[in-house]
């Protein structure tokens, strides 16, 4: 099935939510870890042909109806220049604490060059998936994005990144950025992406004023730029903490899936959002860590307390983030398989 309006049908007349996970193709999974022995992390993602592999891995193993493609939202931040390594933890060269720091930056890649990797990971993908399931691309937000480049993790009080909101640093970043992540999200969807997802990790640390003001501009500048070269694409939005108001505040005729965390009633959720837009989540990543018949009843009450809410064909089941280290992938394919024969109006 796909996730959207392409749902599958079953004998009994109903409708199967459909089910992705963020990091689905990750450390939890043994395909992963064969993989990820012989190469470091760099190399399986910028090597097409190990990115589609990681990619359809979960895929293959556990029946997803939606692939992501196996990549980093940071890689924008080495593209400007900031020194981007992993060892194995993303680390910077340098950050950028004040305005001197920005003459640091080498702008010189171009960026339909530089991401030229992903679009041929995307084009991999689209031949090996079968046409039921959708490719998913994904870029980091900008806000987020800026919170590593100021802070070099987006863990802590980011006051260096909050602080960056009011000097100037952070506008200043953004003029940069944007092009950019544009450009990114556009070469993900010309090698094959069905839709591209804005991941903004960061920006529900934000009180509601500053979400507003810093944040949503330049989500609704990047979705109404990129459906002008790529109207038949979808656009997912998730912000981590961020509460149904923020999500309200975004009135964005150019998003099309909202992503919202555990922390938020996903009845609610598909009340509020559903008219306007696909809501995707939310199931907490670390009910999949418990025994599976604490996990299976957990889930079956989840069901229960969302089947007869409304907008059911505009949800796609997911996590409230991503799968976590250690998740024993059985578990993985248990719930995926308890989602397809279980959540269904």
């Amino acid at each position: 099935m796909g996730l959207y309006d392409d749902r599958t049908r079953t004998s009994d007349g109903k409708t199967e939510i459909p089910v992705w996970f963020m990091r689905q193709a990750g450390r939890y999974h043994v395909h992963y870890q064969a993989i990820r022995k012989n190469h470091d992390f760099i190399t399986m993602c910028k090597t097409p042909e190990l990115a589609c592999e990681i990619t359809m891995g979960p895929i293959d193993a556990f029946d997803f109806d939606g692939a992501i493609l196996f990549s980093d939202l940071l890689f924008p931040l080495e593209q400007l220049g900031l020194g981007l390594q992993y060892s194995p933890g993303p680390k910077l060269g340098f950050n950028l604490e004040d305005q001197a720091s920005f003459e640091r930056l080498d702008l010189s890649k171009n960026a339909r060059e530089f991401y030229h990797f992903q679009k041929l990971a995307c084009e991999l993908l689209r031949e090996k998936l079968p046409q039921s399931k959708s490719l998913l691309g994904f870029a980091g937000a900008p806000f987020t994005l800026f919170t590593y480049a100021a802070c070099g993790s987006h863990a802590g009080n980011l006051i260096p990144a909050k602080s960056g909101l009011y000097d100037g640093r952070y506008q200043k970043f953004v003029d940069i950025l944007l092009p950019e992540v544009l450009t990114e999200m556009i070469v993900q969807a010309e090698g094959g992406a069905d839709g591209v997802c804005l991941f903004d990790t960061a920006a529900g640390e934000l009180c509601f004023s500053d979400f507003n003001k810093f944040v949503v501009p330049h989500i609704k500048w990047l979705a109404e730029e990129f459906k002008k070269v790529q109207p038949h694409k979808k656009v997912t939005y998730y912000a981590k903490y961020a509460p149904l108001s923020y999500f309200k505040a975004i009135e964005s005729d150019h998003i099309d899936v909202i992503g919202v965390d555990w922390r938020v009633d996903m009845a609610q959720a598909l009340k509020e959002l559903g008219p306007d837009y696909y809501v995707q989540g939310n199931i907490d990543p670390t009910w999949l860590h418990l025994p599976w018949d604490t996990l299976e009843k957990l889930m079956g009450e989840y069901w229960n307390r969302l089947q007869n809410a409304p907008n059911l064909n505009h949800w796609i089941a997911g996590l409230g983030h991503g799968v976590t280290v250690g998740t024993p992938q059985d578990h993985v394919k248990k719930a995926v398989k308890f989602i397809h024969d279980n959540f269904r109006y």
